[in-house]
């Protein structure tokens, strides 16, 4: 008799496997992994397969993350900062030794380029993390006297902090704000947008394999009406770190202003590409072809270019030669240079924004519209239809909506200002309710310099892109966001500072 045929191999119970990887689906809070009652579906932005059903947090996921962090809070507060910082180097060198299984786990899940998350991005997710538990050893302030009276700074961790990132950059954007607010003995919780939920999973695991204490690091998934507010909303939450959209700030800070809790928010931008006509034209059209970096999904992002009217047709036609050079098509390829965007439904949106500016006399330079050919492609292999094409405008207005709101997708805008009218440059670059970045290309270093300050923004780039260091503020202007992280300013908002003042006498010992 034939040996009977063995059954196929199961997952374990909650776990997805995502090209080759698993990944658990549950929370995790208090150093357990927790389940809940209802689930969500997180499918590829590649194909719109489903990936995996995630755990669906709610308010009871929430109160319970925020006491696992309120609870642990005090051990983690007094451990010694050596300590933490020995524990965070820790989990980067999990972080480190796990870069592929992190690259294509997140390339699945939110479309950005593979070989990007290879080299650069998840890298910079364990860079982020060496870099505070570095800067916490090194973070001092020197005394001072007042009439013969001595004060001295400390910062002292403040309590649970609620992070809720985007999806665009999910982890490494994670780790910006992961990285200080451990280290500066604060607890956390997280909550990974929903649209790309695995990646926050994954590190889950490593940082409680590196030794992390349960409670420390906890991950709440779901949606941000169930599962976002009530995190802001609760009372023993000491500080919210938030990446996204306007509207979703409001909510947020609407839910956490009953409880006095400071909030830090990045919200995007409308930032300009300023292009003077005595600057090398060649690297403003690099400059602007790098702004459809991860399908125009970058918060960063230089979207509209000005250009002295002088340099237009030049600067144009090294735009073009570049742009249409790009591959687009699937992001784990390493030919590819623009991959699909996240979602149908933001692909309609992004279409959305396209289809309004045309019909309002906007011309279409180059794109304008769904990548069709991938489109039609996918009806014959595994690629979706969120490929959109880079796409550049020209003949719009400056008060019309493509100028002023972000759009988020592969879409720039030309506008040109008059010869040598830096007034009119400078207005056309602060003329909208953003002022996240700005970038300036010039050959004229005191034109640079007058230029650079006077733009509303909280970074200006001079004739580069996206050069970023940790010991940097980072932050927005305006509507662009609240606050500045980075370095000692993320040690600043993830802790309570005080002074303490001694005076000279008083020291004898009475009776």
């Amino acid at each position: 008799m034939a040996p009977p045929t063995p059954a196929p191999p199961t997952n374990p119970p909650h776990t997805a496997v995502v090209a080759t990887v698993p990944v658990d689906t549950r929370h995790w809070i208090g150093g357990r992994r927790v389940a809940s009652v209802a689930t969500f579906t997180d499918r590829s932005p590649l194909d719109g397969a489903p990936l995996a059903e995630i755990a669906r947090g709610g308010a009871e996921e929430a109160r319970t993350a925020v006491a696992a962090a309120r609870d642990a809070f005090p051990g983690w507060a007094a451990t010694p900062p050596a300590e933490r910082a020995r524990l965070l180097h820790a989990v980067a060198d999990g972080v480190e030794a796990r870069v592929e299984d992190l690259a294509i786990v997140e390339t699945m899940d939110n479309g950005a380029l593979l070989r990007s998350h290879r080299r650069g991005v998840m890298p910079r997710v364990a860079h982020n993390l060496r870099y505070f538990a570095d800067r916490l050893l090194a973070l001092s302030h020197d005394d001072f006297d007042t009439r013969g009276h001595r004060n001295h700074v400390s910062w002292d961790p403040a309590g649970p902090a609620v992070l809720i990132t985007p999806w665009n950059a999910p982890l490494m954007l994670a780790s910006w704000k992961i990285g200080p607010a451990l280290a500066a003995g604060s607890t956390v919780v997280l909550k990974p947008a929903e649209w790309t939920p695995l990646t926050a999973s994954l590190f889950a695991d490593i940082a409680h394999e590196a030794g992390l204490p349960g409670g420390v690091f906890n991950v709440v998934q779901g949606y941000g009406a169930e599962a976002g507010t009530p995190l802001a909303a609760d009372p023993d939450v000491r500080r919210i770190s938030f990446t996204g959209s306007v509207p979703t700030a409001r909510r947020i800070a609407t839910a956490a202003a009953g409880n006095l809790v400071p909030c830090s928010f990045e919200l995007g931008g409308k930032s300009p590409l300023l292009v003077f006509a005595d600057a090398d034209l060649e690297l403003a059209a690099d400059l602007a072809v790098e702004q459809y970096d991860n399908a125009g999904q970058v918060c960063l992002a230089a979207t509209r270019i000005l250009v002295e009217e002088s340099a237009r047709e030049i600067f144009l036609g090294h735009f073009l030669d570049r742009v249409t050079k790009l591959t687009q098509g699937d992001p784990r390829d390493e030919a590819t240079d623009i991959g699909p965007n996240i979602h149908p439904r933001h692909i309609e949106r992004v279409d959305g924004f396209v289809r309004r500016a045309l019909d309002a006399g906007a011309k279409a330079v180059v794109g304008g519209g769904r990548n069709t050919e991938l489109a039609e492609l996918a009806e014959l292999t595994e690629l979706g239809g969120n490929y959109y094409l880079p796409t550049l405008l020209t003949d719009v207005q400056q008060d019309s909506e493509i100028v002023q709101e972000e759009v988020f997708g592969p879409v720039l805008t030309l506008q040109t200002f008059p010869e040598g009218d830096e007034d009119e440059a400078v207005r056309l670059a602060n003329g909208t309710r953003f002022g996240l970045a700005a970038t300036l290309a010039t050959g004229d270093r005191e034109r640079a310099r007058r230029i650079g300050a006077r733009l509303v923004a909280g970074t200006v780039w001079v004739n580069c892109f996206f050069v970023r260091d940790l010991s940097a503020p980072f932050g927005g202007s305006r509507a662009s966001g609240i606050g500045r992280e980075g370095g000692d300013w993320s040690f600043d908002f993830y802790c309570d500072l005080k002074n303490t003042v001694t005076a000279p006498k008083g020291w004898a010992r009475h009776g």
